[in-house]
């Protein structure tokens, strides 16, 4: 049986985020298979050395808007896993700003999804780009 074939996940079975998510403040503002989109407002805690915008949290909202893309796009009765996950840091985002994260299935196959992430601040300027790929899975015990 393919992926196709399954059943996949609605909105309402994604479990609650992770607490590292809760710390930061990341807001899942729309989650379908098609796209997700979550929010992080900039606060002086995630900050860098350089007053700006830790890579670390930059990549923690892009890793929660493709994780929960994986989760919504995978059958119910099969979980994923990141295989790979690469950025690329374009610009700056400073304290108080608000970052956005729009992740988008590039490739949803029969063992893998490819997923893209674009990542703007306020002003609408991309600040960065994450590609990452998942891996279906089954648990075992």
């Amino acid at each position: 049986m393919t992926v196709a074939e399954h059943r996949t996940r609605s909105i309402d079975e994604m479990p609650p985020q992770s607490p590292f998510s809760n710390l930061l403040g990341i807001e899942v503002v729309a989650c379908t298979p098609e796209e997700v989109v979550c929010r992080m407002l900039v606060t002086e805690a995630m900050g860098n050395r350089n007053g700006v915008l830790h890579g670390g949290a930059l990549m923690t909202l892009a890793d929660t808007a493709a994780g929960s893309s994986a989760f919504i796009n995978s059958p119910v009765e099969i979980s994923n896993t990141t295989i790979e996950a690469k950025t690329n840091f374009i610009r700056p985002v400073k304290v108080g700003d608000t970052l956005t994260a729009r992740c988008v299935p590039v490739h949803v196959g029969r063992t893998t999804l490819v997923l893209q992430v674009t990542l703007t601040r306020g002003d609408g300027k991309l600040v960065g780009t994450t590609s990452q790929t998942h891996l279906f899975l089954g648990w075992k015990d």
